[in-house]
């Protein structure tokens, strides 16, 4: 079933757009207080957008992964995968809220 996967790719950018606007708003606090906490929220967004972005690049352009994830992959392994980045999605959904908040 290539729903599961094409559900994980959603999550995915969801998840790619919410950091971007955490990114936003962490960086405009590093640059006003200077702070290492900021800071290290920053860098900690940066690492989690880079593992978003290389995820969907496995998923959705590498020629070797993107057809086995699509065709070969076991069910069980796509349910885990998906539900381990609905997790993630849910975490920045709320982190997301309580930075804006």
């Amino acid at each position: 079933m290539a729903i599961w996967i094409d559900a994980l790719r959603l999550t995915i950018g969801v998840n790619l757009l919410l950091i971007l606007g955490l990114l936003s708003v962490w960086g405009q606090n590093y640059l006003q207080f200077r702070s290492k906490h900021t800071l290290g929220l920053f860098v900690f967004g940066l690492m989690l957008f880079s593992e978003n972005l290389l995820a969907l690049y496995f998923f959705l352009f590498d020629p070797v992964l993107h057809v086995w994830f699509s065709a070969d992959m076991p069910m069980i392994a796509q349910r885990a995968i998906m539900l381990i980045r609905v997790f993630e999605t849910i975490a920045l959904v709320f982190l997301t809220w309580i930075t804006w908040d």
